[in-house]
This record gives C-alpha cells, structure tokens and sequence, in this order.
C-alpha cells in the first residue's frame, strides 16, 4: 500500500493527517505505466493528496513538460510521465500520479522550449530541473560530498510535526536581542562538546547557554538549501568550499545536510525541533533569507532549475539576453515580476506556517526593490505585499539595505513602518569613533540615539534601526581590536577579497601578542563596544563567539572557510570567563531599563526622552578634536517610577571629565558600569556603590561608564 500522507489542508492545519483526502478521485489516463489524471492547479510543488502525489508547475514558455521518477539515490528515471496538453491549464502544468509510495521516489523534470538566448530564452530539453517549489532536494544530506551530477532530484514531505499547544514568543521588536550565528560553524569545532556537533540538533544542545547568555531571538545564517560542493577548490592541501551558503538552491528546501540524522520525506523536523525549543525559551528565530539570486550563477553557471523554468522571467537581463549581476554572484533575481513576486510571497508565508520562523533577515534586500530592467523602483510592489500581508503579520522584516551594484538605502528603504534594517552606518561611524577618529562624534552621538537624522522618528519609530558593530561579514569583536588589515590569503585570491574598510585598530601590534598592555587595552576596546552597543537606541545584533573573544586570525571573509578559522572555539569561553560575564550583564542591564529601548512615556522629573551631549550638558556643538560625548535615556515605565540611564563615552587617548544633568530632588547619580576599571572591576554594582559627587565624573582613557539614577529620599546640595 502507498504510503497516506497529508493533503494541501495540512498546509494550514499542520497536522500532518489529511483532513479532506479526496478517495473519490479517480484515474483518467495510464502515462508510463502510471494512472493519472489533472491535478489541483492551484498547489505548486508536489503534495501526496492521500490517493496520489499532485505534481503542479508553471512555465511560461515552455512547449513541453516530463515528469521524470527516480528511485533513491539513482541518476536514471524508472518512469517518465510527459504532461498531456489537456493538463495544462494556462502557464501551469498540473498531474496526479497514483500509486506511488513517497517514500520511494524523488522526482525532477525536463522542458523544452524555444532556444534563443537574445531573447533570454534557453530552453533545453535534455537538462533535468530541479522544482522550484520543492520541500526536500535529494543527496545533500552529507555535508562536503557532492551526488557528483550536475543536476538535483526533489522529494515530497510529509508534515506531520508535532508542534504542541505552545504560543510562539511574539516579543516587541524594541525588546530583542538578536545572536547572529552559523548552525555548522557554532558547534563543530570539538570543544563544543555537542554529541552531534554542526547540526541543528548539535545547536539544540546549546540552547542552554544561549539562555543563559540572555539573547532572545537567534539570526541563522543561510539554511534554505545550498550545495556546500558546486564550487569547491583547493588551496595549499586546504579544501575551500561554499561554507556560509549564501547561494541558494531551492528556497523552499531545509538544508539537509545541518540535520545529524537523514529524513527521508521528513526534511526540516530536526529544524523544526530545534525552532520548538528556542520557542519554549522564549528566543524567536529569524532566517537570514536570499532572494537576490541563485547559485545558477551567470553564463558560465550551473543549469539546474530557473534558467530551464523560464530564464527569462526569474532573471534580470540585458537587453542582449546576458545576466545583470547586482548581487555579485553572477545573476540577479527577477523580484518584481509577478510570478517571482508570488514565488517569494509563497516561499516566506511556507516557513512561518510550517515552521513557525518569527522573522526574515533579506539579504541584499535592495535588489528587492529594483524593476525588471534593474532600475530602483520608488514603491517595489514585493516590498510592499510583504509589509502587509497578513500571514506574515506579526514577523520581523529586516533589509540589509544595500546591494553590490551601487544601491546603498541604508536610512531610505522603502518601509511602510514595517522593515528594519541592518544599519551599516551604525557599524562605520561607531567603528570610527570609538578607535578615536576624530570628526565622528555627533555621528556618534546620532547612531547611539537610534540614528533620527536616518530614521525619523515620528515616521519610522525607534525600531527601524538594526545595530550593530561586527557580524558574519567582515572581522569579528576581537580582531576589530587585534588587526589594522585583513587577512585573506587563505581563501586563494591573493588578499583581495574582502572588505579593505574596516575601520579597525591592532593597538600597536598586527595578530596575537603576549604584551599585557596590548591585550589589556584590546579588551577594554571590546567592552567599550559591547557597552556602546547594548545602551544605544534600535535593536542590537551580536555576532555569536564575540563573547568569548573568538577569533578568525584576521580573516574578515571566511565565506569558503569550513574549519577552525571560522568554526567557534568554545574552550575561549572558559578563557575569557570575565568578557563572558561582562556581555551577560550589559545584556540583563539593557532588559532591566527600558528607557534604553524606548516607548515607555515621558519621565516624571520632566528629562527629555532622550538628551545628547559633550563634556558638559550645555555642549551640543563638537568639533573635528570632539572625542567624549554623553546621552542621557528617560522614561517612566508602567511601574511609575523614572527610569533613567546615562552613557558616557571618551574615545580619547587621556583622562577626560565630564559634567552630568542635574539629577531630580532627593535622587543620585551611581555609577554601573566603568570600563576604565580592572576587569574584575568594571561592573561596579557588583563591588561596591559609587555615587557621584557635584555632578562630575573622570573617563579615564578610551573609556565608557554607564550611571543610573536612584532615588535617596535626601535633599539634594
């Protein structure tokens, strides 16, 4: 008997048992030795519908479409069904194959089509595609070993996870704490102790840690499928292969090989557990998505799947026919025209349904907004379908606001008060300031006060602004501090790749060194950051490992790097136990003050929201030599009582003082935090109480002290 599986209900309902199995669904033809009939147009991929496997798909110029069927792990077809024209209804291409066990088969297909590559149009027959729609691509399941085709076969899933009763977190975008991470790389290195290291169950097990660090909501680095081999290459006896994954196969597709176990028509449960638990402990998920292009690459790519579709409708051409490549890897997805609009729309609104994602990090995502002939468009109509469907109503959408042809929209992508976005800008001029470039400090001070002069407040809210200092692309913490030049000879391009404006700063000598004052001084640096970033405006983004001082050797490009360069190395958390401890607590210190986050209503004592200022509360102006500035946060929380935070910064290479507003009657300024004291010292709530006497404080140099306001019940002096 064929395995019974869930039907398209099952898509809503995520139940995994059919809830209308249509048994009165008869055969009508015989293809191949296979009974079939029309099937439910409406369904794109393939759906087991109970009584047979609905295979459904759109092309718009094609003149043919087969179907063919493989047994698994085999490159020949056991069974090719060519599509009847009285199956095709429009532009789409729809069967019911009865009789098929889905746990027996994978499938791909073949179109033919008119060939003239002027027009974009190279259909070709004898190419095996890989659907589109896919839930499941076959023989990527072990990492680093290719099928050795040139061609990917597709499987059919059965949804049958059991997710519960629990509610999803559901957190307010102005309290997240975003962990940037890469499933692989964060536990495969072997002192993570996991018992399936690189995995998504190996990520399962450090859930506990995450927990305890204070994050709650996790940014994953690519996992739609991608295959880790298409461009392998050898450098020096080292293996370089596509670690990061930022070349999409299929994007409806989980990549099988994060999983410890192989999931024959089960694809994407060890992910949807691990989603499960991060869930129950309140940390959301947000999938780093890519939608700018595929990994089929230009002329010279692969021709697997879009290029056999329609090429010239999930493209962007030339007017020769020739790929536009505003993602720098060789092509450019067709993101406005509406059956790739329709395509993502249906992609995204898959992965919060069946997979209970919280939110979308888009890379490239200003390759969303260009038209079909690549010209930015003012209201790109994805952009907006996706800020206001309703499926995707409650989940975060955040832009990397810049492509590689030029379009930078950090501050001016198009939002309708639903995108946020990585604020590059954020990154650059708190890189600057904080290492002691002069002429950044009212930057600066922008940045940490949520970047108004990018995003207005009244128009964009306090939660546009995604912050952040290092992330997957470009140096980590500890070598923002360690190297004044990236280190890339390991990739194979002779060190020019990568980003030459790093904004970064070796304290006096290039790499590791044992010189006490160097690494004192980088360490300060890395809390100077950590404190600057968790006390500004907008939603911090941390890279996972900077922590725990984790280090690539000064590679700011490890894309190709699956090895200790870029896989974490946790025995530096018991090492650096003290920065460790340090992150954990500016993380609980920005939970606990809610004026840091913003919306909580006018202070009591009459303090501005938010209040900028230089070594003295009158100073708004600075100079090109400006290097301490201030900003006081105020609010009054639903418990009624004031919650006020003081950050100061003195980026200069001496002692500075600094002059503090006057605090409410009866009310003090204490210190909390001052990264001018020994490590073990820099929290002060935890060694003693420092009160602030006549309003002054000194910043010792390149330093940053953060000061609350307590109430006495004293009469002030």
């Amino acid at each position: 008997m064929p395995k019974k599986a869930g039907n398209q209900a099952d898509f809503i309902s995520g139940s995994g048992r059919p809830l209308m199995a249509d048994t009165n669904l008869k055969p009508m033809d015989k293809i191949d030795g296979y009974y079939v009939r029309p099937g439910a147009f409406g369904i794109l991929g393939a759906t087991d519908m109970g009584v047979g496997v609905n295979f459904t798909i759109q092309s718009r110029g094609a003149t043919s479409v087969e179907l063919l069927l493989f047994k698994r792990k085999s490159n020949d077809p056991f069974a090719t069904l060519k599509f009847p024209e009285t199956y095709k209804v429009g532009y789409v291409y729809s069967m019911i194959v009865f009789g098929l066990d889905i746990e027996e088969f994978e499938y791909a297909y073949r179109i033919d089509g008119p060939y003239e590559p002027e027009k974009g149009l190279i259909f070709d027959k004898t190419k095996l595609l890989l659907d589109p729609y896919a839930k499941a691509v076959a023989g990527q399941s072990e990492w680093g070993v290719g099928t050795g085709w040139n061609y990917y076969h597709a499987r059919v899933v059965q949804n049958d996870f059991d997710w519960g009763k629990y509610q999803q977190p559901l957190l307010p975008m102005q309290d997240l704490i975003i962990y940037e991470l890469h499933v692989r790389g964060f536990t495969k290195h072997n002192s993570s102790k996991v018992e399936h290291p690189g995995t998504f169950l190996g990520l399962m097990e450090k859930v506990p840690y995450l927990k305890k660090l204070g994050v709650n909501a996790v940014e994953l680095m690519p996992i739609f499928e991608f295959d880790e081999m298409q461009n392998v290459r050898e450098r020096r006896g080292n293996r370089l292969i596509d670690y990061w994954g930022y070349n999409p196969v299929c994007f409806f597709s989980p990549n099988t090989s994060y999983t410890a176990t192989t999931e024959y028509n089960h694809e994407g449960s060890e992910l949807k557990s691990l989603i499960r638990l991060l869930h129950e402990n309140d940390i959301e998920v947000i999938l780093d998505v890519v939608f700018n292009h595929t990994a089929e690459g230009d002329e010279k790519g692969p021709f697997f799947s879009f290029k056999g579709f329609d090429n010239n409708v999930y493209y962007i051409l030339t007017p020769e026919g020739r790929y536009y490549n505003f993602s720098g890897c060789g092509n450019t997805l067709n993101c406005n025209h509406p059956m790739v609009q329709q395509m993502i729309l249906d992609c995204l609104r898959y992965w919060v349904t069946m997979y209970r994602v919280d939110g979308f990090r888009f890379d490239l995502a200003s390759i969303l907004g260009r038209n079909e002939d690549g010209t930015p468009m003012n209201k790109p109509p994805l952009l907006q379908s996706l800020a206001f469907d309703p499926i995707l109503g409650h989940v975060k959408l955040i832009a990397e606001a810049w492509d590689a042809g030029g379009l930078y929209q950090v501050g001016s992508f198009p939002a309708w008060n639903r995108w946020a976005e990585w604020n590059g800008m954020f990154r650059d001029d708190m890189r600057s300031f904080l290492k002691g470039d002069g002429g950044k400090a009212k930057d600066a001070l922008n940045r940490i006060m949520g970047s108004p002069d990018l995003y207005a407040p009244d128009v964009r809210g306090s939660n546009a602004s995604v912050n952040f200092i290092t992330c997957h692309d470009g140096f980590t913490l500890n070598d923002l501090y360690s190297y004044n030049c990236k280190h890339n000879e390991k990739n194979g391009w002779s060190n020019a790749d990568g980003s030459d404006d790093n904004r970064s700063w070796n304290c006096g000598i290039e790499g590791e060194t044992n010189k006490p004052e160097i690494r004192n001084l980088r360490r300060k640096l890395m809390r100077n950051a950590c404190v600057v970033l968790l006390c500004s405006r907008g939603v911090p983004m941390l890279l996972a490992g900077d922590e725990f001082c984790n280090s690539q050797m000064g590679n700011n490009n490890p894309y190709c790097q699956d090895n200790e360069i870029s896989w974490l190395n946790w025995d530096m958390l018991q090492k650096n136990q003290d920065m460790f401890q340090f992150f954990q607590y500016m993380i609980r210190f920005r939970k606990r003050h809610p004026s840091l986050r913003g919306n909580i209503g006018s202070a009591l004592c009459g303090f501005p929201e938010i209040s900028p200022q230089g070594k003295k509360p009158t100073e708004t102006t600075f100079n090109w030599d400006s290097r301490v500035i201030g900003v006081m946060f105020a609010g009054a929380p639903k418990s009624g009582e004031d919650d006020i935070v003081f950050l100061a910064v003195n980026a200069f290479w001496e002692e500075q003082e600094m002059e503090l507003p006057k605090a409410p009657e009866r009310s003090e300024w204490r210190v909390c935090v001052d990264t001018g004291e020994e490590p073990d010292k820099c929290i002060v709530e935890g060694w003693t109480i420092r009160r602030v006497e006549e309003r002054k404080i000194t910043l010792k140099p390149r330093s940053v002290q953060v000061l609350t306001i307590v109430r006495t019940g004293r009469q002030n002096p």
